[in-house]
């Protein structure tokens, strides 16, 4: 038994995994350009100057450039108006500051802005993020355009891992409509990576612990760090932690990031676990670059397989 075994579950290496899908993309995306002559082009909204979110605008953009995807940060200054942003999205949309097969805004946005307002101004066909309600509809019916990233990316973990889904009890701790609700359809919906009995747990939940001890997958997304703990688990259950969480060591006072799960305690109970960091925030880059080449490949009608 290996030194990684023997200390429980398994990891699930977001970081190795999205690797391996840039690598992947980055020759469709060269495919793309021989046949188009030019490169799929990601632009991104950034409103305000939140340090967590220009950092993660900023691992976005290096992954779009390794992969050959060109991508533009439009900074917007934090007091704008929501009329204004949805202005300036209609603006990219059309174009006037170049090619815009994907269409990114950051969140969060600040708190006077109306941010369902703002996502629905992204025409659907550039919806990278998957958030516009066309996207969403298509999701319920099985027949996605665009996946939420993250949802898509936890699936594909499961996937690429070998973890059968199928005729599984899965629960999801959280109802987003970034994480959540899309997941919840992605591990019913029929097919690999599906076909599985979805519990989808929240707030308003009675016995958190009691459903959580049901699940064979366990997908924690709340933003609560530690908030799944080892008597909450089911042993065996493979469990992956969506939450991004910084917190202040009270002895160093020095800040690091945590998910939603006690890891120490929990990987001993799991077949497998994902880390914070390193699990499934790469995979959701990913999936964001994959659904950018898509929506580039659907505009200009050269789909892959068509």
């Amino acid at each position: 038994m290996s030194g990684e075994e023997s200390q429980g579950g398994r990891l699930l290496d977001g970081k190795a995994l999205a690797a391996r899908i840039e690598a992947s993309l980055a020759a469709e995306v060269e495919t793309f350009v021989e046949v188009c002559h030019r490169r799929p082009r990601l632009v991104v909204v950034l409103v305000g100057d939140v340090a967590a979110s220009a950092s993660y605008v900023k691992s976005k953009q290096a992954a779009a450039a390794r992969v050959g995807i060109d991508s533009e940060v439009l900074q917007v200054e934090a007091s704008v108006q929501t009329v204004d942003l949805v202005t300036l999205i209609k603006r990219v949309a059309a174009e006037e500051h170049g090619p815009a097969d994907g269409i990114l805004v950051q969140l969060p946005l600040p708190k006077h802005v109306d941010e369902r307002a703002v996502l629905d101004a992204v025409p659907p066909d550039r919806d990278v993020d998957g958030f516009h309600p066309e996207n969403a509809g298509l999701l319920s019916q099985g027949r996605p355009r665009f996946v939420p990233c993250t949802a898509a990316g936890v699936q594909r973990m499961l996937i690429d891992a070998g973890i059968a889904t199928a005729g599984k009890h899965a629960v999801i701790v959280g109802r987003s409509d970034i994480v959540g609700k899309p997941l919840a359809l992605l591990l019913a919906s029929r097919g690999s990576g599906g076909d599985a009995t979805v519990t989808l747990a929240h707030s308003r939940s009675t016995d958190l612990g009691e459903i959580t001890r049901s699940a064979d997958i366990l997908v924690a997304a709340v933003g609560r760090p530690g908030l799944i703990t080892a008597d909450m688990v089911k042993p065996g259950a493979a469990v992956v932690d969506v939450g991004i969480n910084r917190i202040t060591d009270p002895v160093s006072g020095k800040s690091r990031l945590v998910g939603d799960v006690d890891f120490d305690a929990v990987r001993p109970h799991a077949s497998w676990i994902s880390p914070v960091p390193g699990g499934v925030g790469p995979l959701t880059v990913a999936m964001l670059l994959a659904n950018t080449l898509v929506a580039a490949e659907l505009r200009l009608g050269h789909r892959r397989g068509s």
